[in-house]
């Protein structure tokens, strides 16, 4: 708008300007008005008889606020959580079971003269443990546990995912791999674990252990956690006598494994079974340190004892002592050993008519090697010859014999109680 140069122009244009002013006063309020209704029409869908599409995500159950003053009500959000650990879990949970170890327990009561008399007995669980279904064939299943749940047993019984008890029959079982296989009616079994590849397990890799810590209380329990070690040994006194008699490979987790969990399933990311659930160090300063057995190297033993129900070991047939315990005196006066030896294994007696008095060794030779590998001590000797050999192989025993060095060739024997 022009203005003009004289008063009465002058005015004309202030006026001008003052009528534009308040037009767009009205203007920029009327376009303020419908923007901020369209806001609220945005943000507030309800207010005008519409619905949030984004709404459909929240579960229409509502739940009215009982507060007076804020008569609303508010809703409730259900999410369905899918992740690849509760994969792995459902694919696998179905398949670990509960393992009961029934024994026979004595009752004793006071007879007439008020002395203890036995008077009757009755099977009652000494224990329990956890399994894995690991094959079907027709209407039976099969189930690997420790051998140390079932150790004992009168009988056994296995409790399925759904809470079903079945009685078990022991097919076999090996103290020194401490696994054992069950059978079970297989026409309530649903599920089968598929075992996977335990030599491609990598440290920090994601696990899952599965089990009943404790029983049935907490049956089916998932613990998480990672594979905190690969290729660990763990002594094991099998005879309890005090002395080692065997190193056990193992995964080492810090998933927790607790009482019950023994025998269950360490899964990995995939859902296949890597390991079982086997041991614990429960010294109270020590947290997460869980031991798993290998699935490759329980397969080999698991499908023997399926198929044999045992496990066939060779002998040398010979009573056996390590040098590391006997004195320092006896090393140099009996065995005449030089004195840079000091390990060993020491034949404390030979078997009649056992592959090593065949051979000709005898008592108080000091075995140091078998074939091409040295010999320190009894758990390497035993090492050697189960996971190297088979009875009816030919086995090379070098020893020291009066502090002389011989060798010897047998063929080995099968292992009953002796090595």
């Amino acid at each position: 708008m022009g203005y003009y140069d004289d008063q009465d122009g002058q005015r004309r244009g202030k006026e001008s300007r003052r009528g534009g002013g308040r037009f767009g006063y009205f203007l920029s309020g009327l376009i303020g008005v419908i923007v901020g209704a369209l806001v609220v029409a945005l943000l507030f869908p309800s207010i005008f008889g519409k619905t949030n599409p984004d709404s459909a995500a929240v579960d229409s159950n509502s739940v009215a606020n009982t507060n007076p003053l804020t008569p609303k009500t508010t809703k409730t959000v259900s999410l369905k959580v899918t992740t690849d650990i509760t994969k792995a879990v459902e694919k696998t949970e179905k398949a670990v079971v509960g393992v009961s170890n029934i024994q026979k327990r004595s009752i004793w009561s006071d007879d007439i003269f008020g002395q203890d008399s036995k008077s009757s007995s009755s099977s009652q669980e000494a224990g329990s443990g956890s399994g894995i279904i690991y094959k079907k064939v027709g209407d039976k299943a099969y189930v690997v546990t420790n051998y140390h749940v079932i150790e004992g047993a009168n009988a056994l019984e296995v409790t399925l995912s759904n809470g079903k008890k079945l009685s078990a029959k022991l097919v076999g079982g090996d103290k020194y791999t401490d696994l054992a296989v069950l059978q079970i009616d297989g026409s309530n079994v649903t599920t089968v674990a598929q075992f996977g590849d335990s030599d491609a397990l990598k440290l920090g890799e994601t696990v899952i252990a599965i089990g009943n810590p404790l029983g049935e209380e907490f049956a089916g329990s998932v613990t998480e956690g990672i594979v905190s070690g690969l290729n660990r040994t763990v002594p094991v006194d099998i005879d309890e006598d005090g002395t080692e008699d065997w190193q056990e490979e193992v995964i080492q987790t810090d998933a927790a494994i607790n009482p019950g969990n023994s025998g269950g399933a360490l899964v990995n990311i995939s859902g296949q079974v890597v390991g079982i659930n086997s041991m614990k160090i429960s010294n109270e300063s020590v947290e997460g340190i869980g031991f798993s057995i290998p699935i490759n190297s329980a397969k080999p033993v698991i499908h023997q004892l399926e198929t044999k129900g045992k496990i066939t070991r060779p002998a040398l047939g010979v009573g056996i002592v390590n040098v590391s315990d006997i004195s320092a005196y006896q090393q140099k006066e009996t065995l005449k050993l030089p004195a840079n030896v000091t390990t060993g294994v020491v034949i404390g007696s030979v078997e009649d008519g056992s592959p090593a008095s065949k051979a000709g060794l005898k008592e108080f030779d000091v075995i140091y090697k078998l074939d091409d590998q040295k010999i320190d001590n009894i758990v390497e000797l035993r090492k050697f010859l189960y996971e190297h050999k088979q009875p009816g192989d030919k086995v090379k025993v070098s020893v020291y014999r009066n502090g002389q060095p011989k060798t010897f060739t047998l063929t080995l024997g099968t292992a009953s109680g002796s090595n």
